[in-house]
């Protein structure tokens, strides 16, 4: 009996020994994390007339604040962009365009120096730079840009517009680079995104020192 008895002990030692290794595998083996967000890619497209050091200087600042930039080779403009005078492109024109060759995770935003137009305070009203809220493509225009900062304000024309893309509306905040300029070259005055952009771009995949 007594053998019997130190059997029955060992077999209920040994089944409290392993379930208590079971729950200490349980313990420091959690599940692992959830797969990242994949980032969509930015694709910086130049038209013919923008100079190099122009789409480069933009590259290399947008690349500051977002990991996933592109910079395609440069195209010719669509036909049919031109307003009625063919002294403008029309923005919209040009986003769509660029909107058709997007493809899917792709974002892309169309550099040029030649004047581009909306219809705004008329029907063919000079803009520098357009995009839809949301959307996949924006542009960019160095035009209406003057002073010998001129690229840096080009690159803040354009995450202004990638900005749009990414579902941000005109800000209030003076310095913020969603501000609106309504018109005028107010782009010294815009210094980065303010605290609320800066958060739905963060959500984005957007990254900020």
């Amino acid at each position: 009996m007594k053998v019997l008895l130190y059997l029955a002990i060992a077999i209920l030692f040994t089944a409290c020994n392993q379930s208590h290794k079971n729950d200490s595998d349980k313990k420091y083996n959690p599940p692992p994390p959830p797969p990242k967000k994949k980032l969509v890619v930015i694709a910086i497209q130049p038209f013919v007339d923008i100079p190099k050091e122009n789409v480069d200087y933009v590259a290399r600042y947008l690349k500051k604040m977002y990991a996933n930039v592109i910079i395609n080779k440069p195209i010719e403009f669509p036909k049919n962009s031109l307003n009625q005078a063919k002294t403008r492109h029309r923005a919209d024109s040009l986003i769509r365009f660029l909107s058709a060759q997007t493809k899917p995770g792709y974002l892309t935003v169309g550099l040029t120096k030649g004047d581009i137009s909306t219809t705004k305070n008329s029907p063919d009203w000079g803009i520098m730079g357009l995009g839809l809220r949301p959307g996949n493509s924006c542009i960019a225009s160095s035009y209406r840009l003057h002073g010998k900062n001129k690229m840096e304000k080009l690159f803040k024309v354009a995450i202004h517009e990638l900005g749009h893309t990414q579902g941000l509306k005109h800000c209030s905040v003076n310095d913020c680079l969603m501000h609106d300029a309504e018109g005028k070259d107010r782009l010294d005055e815009e210094k980065e995104f303010c605290k609320n952009c800066k958060a739905v771009l963060i959500k984005a995949g957007w990254a900020f020192n």
